[in-house]
């Protein structure tokens, strides 16, 4: 099923400090989950060995390909949020340059739509991530009952 890029019909109007607090919660959130994504790296190194179970193999490393686009894209809106920020000064220098203005607000626009669809996705594959783990507990806790009897 495609999906189909909709122009938003109603758009508030934002201030240069509303503009500037997304900015810095966006960044606050994204370097949060920098270090989730640490968090991921140690949890997968701790439960290699069953991820590689042949017969889970594929979907697995579809996940752990998947968490590493997720930390590159996550850089990437970093740094772009980071250069956004600087930018700012175009809304606040008091000189009226409306073109230059229209551009930030579209931009930013823009990285609301990004950062917005970014954590969406990092849900769904959290998600993902912690259902293999879940499984994989499981198994080893059926395992461990088994090898008592």
């Amino acid at each position: 099923m495609k999906t189909i890029q909709t122009q938003a019909r109603y758009i508030e109007w934002l201030s240069a400090e509303e503009m500037h607090k997304h900015s810095q919660d966006w960044l606050s959130e994204l370097r949060f989950i920098r270090d989730e994504h640490l968090f991921f790296e140690d949890l997968i190194k701790s439960y290699t060995l069953q991820m590689i179970d042949p017969e889970k193999f594929s979907h697995n490393k579809e996940i752990i390909d998947a968490i590493n686009r997720s930390q590159k894209k996550n850089n990437l809106l970093i740094e772009a949020l980071k250069v956004h920020e600087n930018e700012l000064e175009i809304m606040l220098d008091g000189i009226d340059q409306p073109k230059q203005e229209e551009a930030y607000k579209k931009e930013h626009r823009g990285i609301i739509v990004e950062v917005n669809q970014f954590k969406k996705d990092y849900i769904m594959l959290k998600k993902q991530l912690f259902d293999i783990i879940k499984t994989i507990k499981k198994d080893e806790k059926n395992r461990r009952l088994l090898d008592r009897k």
